[in-house]
Parts: C-alpha cells; sequence; structure tokens
C-alpha cells in the first residue's frame, strides 16, 4: 500500500544480515503460497478441453481442445444474466450495508470509556465469527421458517406466518443481516488497530478547542483509519463477483433460485455434482477475470479520489 501525489520519505536501508532474517521468516508463507496458489495454477488448461477425471490433460495427443466452448456455452445459458444479476445484488447489500457495519461498530467502541466494559463488549461480538457457519444457517432457518421465532412473534401480534426461508424476496435480506450479524465484530478488529495508532495528541488537541465526541470522531478518528478503508474497499469490489457461496448453499433452496442462485451455487451445482469440470473450471476463470478487473478499475479510482491505493 503506498500513498500517491506525496512525496514519500527516505526509506532506511536494511542491513544485509536483518535483510536474510526478514526472507528466512517470509520464506515459509511464500513456499505456502507457491505450493497452494500457483502450482495448481495449470490445472486452468482443462477449461479450454473436454476433460474427464482420470484422463491426461497435458502433454498428452488424446487431449480433446475445445477452445472457448465452455466460456461460450456458459455466457450463453439461460441462467448467465439471472445468475450474474444474483451475484451483484446479494454482493452489493454487503457492500452497502456489512462493509460499513465493522467501520461503525469500532467508532462506537472506540468511544466507550471503561475499559472492562469495552473489553467485554469487544469479546461478545467476536463469538458469531466462531461459530461455525453450518450451525450459524440452521439457527437462521430455524428462525424464518413457518415455525419459527419470527413466525411466533407475529402470531401474538395477529399477523399470519410467512414462511420466509421460502420467499424469494426475503432471502437477500436474510443473506444479508446473516452475514452482517457473523462477521461485524471480528471485522472491526482492523478498524480497532488503526484507531488505536492515532496519536493521542491529536485528541488533546481537540479537547482544548471544546471539540465535541462527534467532531473528533468525524475529524480526528474517521480520517485518520481512511487508508485502511479505502484498502479494505478496494478488496470488497474486486470480489463483487464472488459472493459467499459457502453460506448461500447453506440457506438457499430450488424454491428461491430465483434471487437465492449466484455464479459460486452454480458452479458447484455444474462441476462437483454434476461431474462438468471443465465447464467449472471455465466459469472460476471467467469469474476471477472480471474480479481482477474490479480489482484494478477500484484500484485506480482510490489512487484518484483517496490518494490510496494497492500499488
Amino acid at each position: 500500500m503506498r500513498k500517491t501525489k506525496r512525496p514519500q520519505a527516505d526509506v532506511p536501508r536494511v542491513p544485509p544480515k536483518e535483510a536474510v532474517k526478514l526472507y528466512l521468516i517470509m520464506l515459509p508463507v511464500l513456499i505456502y503460497i507457491f505450493i497452494f496458489s500457483y502450482i495448481p495454477l495449470y490445472g486452468v488448461v482443462i477449461a479450454f478441453q473436454d476433460y474427464t477425471p482420470g484422463s491426461p490433460f497435458l502433454f498428452d495427443p488424446s487431449i480433446k481442445w475445445v477452445g472457448l466452448k465452455h466460456f461460450t456455452q456458459f455466457m450463453s445459458s439461460m441462467y448467465f444474466w439471472r445468475l450474474i444479476k444474483n451475484t451483484l445484488v446479494l454482493s452489493l447489500y454487503n457492500l452497502i450495508f456489512v462493509f460499513w457495519a465493522p467501520i461503525i461498530f469500532a467508532l462506537l467502541v472506540n468511544e466507550i470509556r471503561p475499559r472492562r466494559y469495552k473489553k467485554v463488549v469487544q469479546t461478545i461480538s467476536y463469538l458469531p465469527h466462531f461459530i461455525s457457519s453450518v450451525v450459524v444457517a440452521g439457527m437462521v432457518l430455524s428462525f424464518v421458517n413457518a415455525d419459527g421465532i419470527i413466525n411466533q412473534l407475529r402470531g401474538m401480534i395477529g399477523l399470519s406466518a410467512v414462511a420466509y426461508n421460502n420467499d424469494p424476496n426475503a432471502f437477500p435480506w436474510i443473506y444479508t443481516l446473516t452475514n452482517m450479524w457473523k462477521g461485524f465484530g471480528f471485522g472491526s478488529i482492523l478498524y480497532l488497530s488503526a484507531i488505536s495508532a492515532v496519536d493521542n495528541e491529536l485528541y488533546e488537541a481537540a479537547n482544548l478547542d471544546g471539540a465535541t465526541r462527534w467532531q473528533k470522531m468525524w475529524h480526528i478518528t474517521l480520517p485518520s483509519i481512511k487508508p485502511t478503508i479505502a484498502i479494505q474497499l478496494i478488496f470488497a469490489v474486486g470480489g463483487l463477483l464472488s459472493a459467499n457461496s459457502e453460506m448461500i448453499l447453506l440457506l438457499y433452496n430450488p424454491a428461491i433460485y430465483e434471487t437465492s442462485d449466484v455464479v459460486g451455487t452454480y458452479l458447484y451445482r455444474e462441476s462437483l455434482l454434476g461431474g462438468k469440470f471443465s465447464s467449472g473450471t471455465a466459469i472460476g476463470l471467467f469469474t476471477s477475470a472480471i474480479n481482477f478487473i474490479l480489482v484494478f478499475a477500484a484500484n485506480t479510482v482510490s489512487k484518484k479520489i483517496a490518494d490510496f491505493s494497492l500499488w
């Protein structure tokens, strides 16, 4: 991460012996990334073949190369635009509501003065992150079905029961609120860390000027964590075509495919359940390419508007 349009301070040179130590510390992570992220990349060639499990896909004359066949089939599929629309809608819901929840929570927690109470609030907010997604999805589905607690509360005030788990219009909100509840506390750790690095002298100067808590939050705290927000926003925009497929798979059912079926769930059914590995690889490669374009575009916009970028 670097700032643009601003002079860079001279970076002190690291002595060779210290540099070797730093590289040795990085080595296990680099090896891990190389083994699990780079070596498997050769497998993308099956997106351009008619591949069947067990058959060779490199350096063999029996390989059936089909070019862009699987890409064109996916983009001409009757489900293509529904998948793209649902993926973007659910991702935008996350971007509008879920992304900002940890930031707001971190700003509010920072204003809590009793240290013990602050720790209790933080600990409680982190707990949902450590609950299995399967358990969370099961809880949510039990709450929103026709006999769930939500419909029991509706019955207490004279309203009829609604099976929200089978309501296509309710799914985007169920999915968004579930993600928000599960992730806002743990996601706030990054922003709380950035806030803790803010110079206390800024707050002391603001106190001398008679600034209120709101003014200090708006004019000191929030601008100080702007670089962190900008970088996280770039990643969020870059993942617009990668909704949380794991949670969607646990929450959705065929009755609500209209609004819940996304690229990731379709890929799961097409490749893992349907055995069409070439088609699934093509869909995954298509998604990755679009996400890369989105990251690049978001980074460019952030560089021009906020003066912060990934590169």
